[in-house]
């Protein structure tokens, strides 16, 4: 019988145990964490089998070991694991948002010729904790991989563990990641809090204030929702690359100021049209192979039942979405309907079925 060992029953742990368990139901999951209430509803629910607090005294019991904590306490754990006695054979894996960090902590390990391999599940939810946890959390999210040293066997037999999981697998390198992850996540969540703080400021001896928040705003700032005590630890663990990141969005805005300081419409032009330019590009079909999803962009009439009347439509004909968002782009007027499909003949076919019926694609990725 394999065993598995995870620490850390958060929101991706518990959810990763509950995937484990829907793919391989005679798997025996150990749970590990600090909290006693989270492993006590871990077992009520069937996510583990048994429930442990002593990393030392347990680790040697799995045959993979899934380090589901924040980064800092990733290190921690990596440090105890390179110092106790462990299955031959074992494999030991993270799920933490920065990898080079992670990497170096997990050299020692490496030496003793334990097998490690570094991930990051790109998915996550408003929601946090053991009972937020969910199997199909990670459905159609990417899943970064970092092998490292290695072998190609370690790499499938973690795919075929969290084969329920349904992610998009993608294989980098720690810097590879860090420097993605970087500036298409760590960097925007600075900015949109930023962008938010310092509009309450700007708005605050406004009687109307923030009320009348909307559209693009609200659009570009959502990500400023997410939990403070979790991104003021990632920066934490990725510093340098991220003020690196940060200063050069500053020289950006920096030479924007300047050109409105001089009148400058020209580079003011250029700079909407670049940047018009690159987002219009976006997507696949675009920018190369790599496995993504399928939009739909497409009008809807502002009145009752004109998102059920699409959804339906899409059921019929037996078309599967990945994802369904309304982008709060305009007011008073038709809205925008963002439809994710998996594949690209899956949104070919709901493109041909939408139009049939009077609706609008305004884009398609």
């Amino acid at each position: 019988m394999t065993t598995v060992l995870i620490k850390g029953l958060g929101l991706i742990g518990s959810s990763l145990a509950l995937a484990i368990k829907q793919a391989h139901p005679t798997v025996r999951i150990i749970g590990m964490d600090r909290d006693a209430a989270s492993l006590s509803y871990a077992c009520q629910q069937g996510m583990i089998d048994d429930s442990e607090i002593d990393l030392a005294a347990t680790a040697s019991q799995a045959d993979i070991i899934i380090l589901a904590g924040p980064v800092n306490v990733i290190v921690a754990d990596l440090q105890q694991l390179a110092t106790v006695a462990l299955k031959p054979g074992v494999l030991v894996t993270d799920v933490g948002s920065t990898k080079q960090v992670v990497m170096r902590a997990a050299r020692a390990l490496q030496e003793r010729g334990v097998t490690f391999v570094g991930g990051h599940p790109m998915a996550g939810s408003h929601k946090s904790g053991v009972t937020a946890g969910r199997a199909n959390l990670f459905e159609n999210a990417f899943y970064f991989l970092v092998p490292g040293l290695a072998a190609e066997s370690a790499v499938e037999q973690l795919q075929q563990l969290l084969r329920a999981a349904r992610v998009k697998w993608l294989t980098v390198t720690a810097v590879q990641h860090d420097r993605i992850v970087g500036q298409l996540s760590h960097l925007p969540h600075v900015i949109a809090a930023a962008l938010v703080n310092q509009t309450q400021q700007a708005l605050a001896d406004s009687p109307l204030g923030l009320r009348l928040a909307a559209g693009g705003f609200k659009s570009i700032t959502r990500i400023a929702s997410s939990d403070p005590t979790m991104w003021a630890a990632i920066l934490m663990t990725n510093p340098e690359l991220i003020t690196n990141q940060l200063q050069d969005y500053i020289n950006q805005l920096t030479h924007i100021k300047m050109a409105i300081t001089a009148r400058d419409q020209q580079t003011l032009h250029e700079f909407f049209a670049a940047a018009k330019v690159t987002r219009d590009h976006l997507g696949p079909e675009q920018l190369g192979g790599l496995p993504n999803f399928f939009d739909l962009f497409l009008n809807v009439p502002d009145q009752v039942g004109a998102i059920a009347d699409v959804t339906q439509r899409l059921a019929r004909a037996q078309l599967s979405l990945i994802n369904i968002h309304i982008l709060e782009i305009r007011e008073d007027i038709d809205g925008v309907l963002q439809l994710t499909f998996s594949d690209a003949n899956t949104q070919s076919q709901a493109a041909t079925l939408l139009v049939a019926a009077g609706y609008q694609i305004v884009r398609r990725n």
